[in-house]
């Protein structure tokens, strides 16, 4: 959907200067923006006796200069490698601000979890139990609902994902960790993505306090916090309407006191949202820099799929990303057109018969809804080289928070000393 409008009023005055300045293709992060998100959160959790954290999912923009903003308002963050792990210790965060939930994990990625205090450790397979070298006092698993639940458009059906441990398997995990030395205990569900259905989080959260209440009675373990998983959505499309966050944050306060009473104690409440927090404040601008004219309308522009993603791996009927025209959201006129970049694939388009103004060379487009999964799952197919990061800072400077990548960076994996061995 259309950029936040106090974004866009701050932003568009200046834009051709900042193109100019820094060139495109670059993405540009709104530290407003995000600053208003947190604090939204913050307030809609605000209940007496409940304990409500947020863990950012850096998987969705690993920038520390994003994490930074998010690690002042007191939230943790949700790692899942071991690179994204040492991002969040370079900024000094606390082994309690950190949760690892991996998949399929190795046991280098369990070394690394357990260095400079460790982190909260959150499994998601019954067989990781003996494969952790040193077992830590508090422990998580990530539970998989299996056929108790429906699928998530992208997730999809839960007996089909590859994450978390079965419904059959919970109550065994958390005895062999206790066996194992475990004496505080978490629970992690993620069954869903880009959900705008705030109900599907609010059945989460009741699905996982029944299933806190089932595990304790069988074992007479309590429970430190639940973590209701990510998966907040974006509106992507215009006229879809964003999830309703205090609603949402209301009817899971209900569910949260039932437990209380009927267990006589709250668990801490985790959420680890990436796309909600930073996805609307973050945007793409690249250049257009040829029309073609053949059984389409073809405008090429200087942004490739390597730089986001989505479009094409949701192609060709997913992935919407809205686009504006600089200077031309007036314009009286419409063409439909694809707008598509270089790369030698064709799902390599941002839009497919989108209606938009006349678009010129040296126009800038602006591809929105970016600030989350866009840099990140960037690649460098084609050679293609990856583009810079600018944050737009509250008093209204831009400053360049990752430069754009080089030649040199590129090939920087073929520099070593050569080595040949027989074996």
């Amino acid at each position: 959907m259309p950029m936040p409008v106090s974004f866009k009023e701050r932003l568009y005055p200046i834009l051709p200067d900042i193109a100019g300045y820094f060139s495109t293709p670059f993405y540009i992060y709104d530290e407003t923006g995000i600053k208003d998100t947190c604090r939204r959160l913050l307030s809609a959790f605000d209940f007496p006796g409940v304990e409500f954290q947020e863990f950012f999912a850096v998987k969705a923009n690993p920038n520390p200069r994003v994490m930074e903003i998010f690690q002042d308002f007191g939230f943790g963050f949700d790692c899942s490698s071991t690179p994204e792990l040492r991002l969040a210790r370079d900024l000094e965060t606390r082994p309690e601000d950190i949760m690892f939930t991996s998949n399929n994990t190795s046991s280098a990625e369990f070394r690394e979890a357990e260095k400079m205090g460790g982190c909260i450790l959150n499994l998601d397979d019954i067989t990781l139990i003996d494969k952790v070298p040193h077992f830590p006092e508090l422990i998580c698993f990530r539970y998989n609902p299996g056929e108790r639940r429906s699928g998530n458009e992208i997730i999809g059906n839960p007996v089909e994902a590859k994450y978390g441990v079965s419904h059959d398997q919970i109550v065994d995990a958390y005895r062999l960790a206790r066996e194992k030395g475990a004496r505080r205990f978490g629970i992690h569900t993620m069954i869903c993505s880009n959900e705008l259905n705030y109900e599907y989080m609010v059945e989460t959260v009741r699905m996982l306090c029944e299933l806190m209440e089932m595990i304790s009675g069988e074992l007479g373990i309590k429970f430190e916090f639940m973590n209701m998983g990510g998966g907040l959505g974006v509106a992507y499309e215009p006229g879809q309407q964003e999830i309703p966050l205090e609603k949402m944050a209301e009817e899971i306060y209900y569910h949260l006191d039932n437990f209380r009473q009927n267990q006589g104690y709250l668990p801490k409440l985790f959420l680890e949202s990436g796309r909600y927090m930073a996805g609307p404040h973050g945007v793409l601008v690249t250049k257009c820099l040829n029309q073609k004219h053949t059984y389409k309308e073809w405008r090429g522009v200087d942004a490739t799929m390597a730089d986001l993603m989505r479009p094409g791996m949701y192609w060709p009927d997913g992935g919407y990303h809205h686009i504006e025209v600089f200077d031309k959201e007036d314009h009286p006129e419409r063409e439909a057109v694809n707008v598509v970049g270089s790369l030698c694939e064709n799902c390599d388009q941002f839009a497919r018969d989108r209606e938009l103004p006349p678009i010129k060379e040296g126009d800038l487009l602006v591809i929105q809804d970016c600030g989350a999964h866009g840099h990140a799952m960037g690649f460098n197919y084609n050679a293609r080289l990856r583009p810079k990061e600018l944050m737009f800072r509250e008093g209204g400077e831009v400053e360049l928070i990752r430069r754009a990548q080089t030649h040199e960076d590129y090939v920087a994996t073929l520099n070593f000393e050569p080595k040949k061995i027989v074996f």
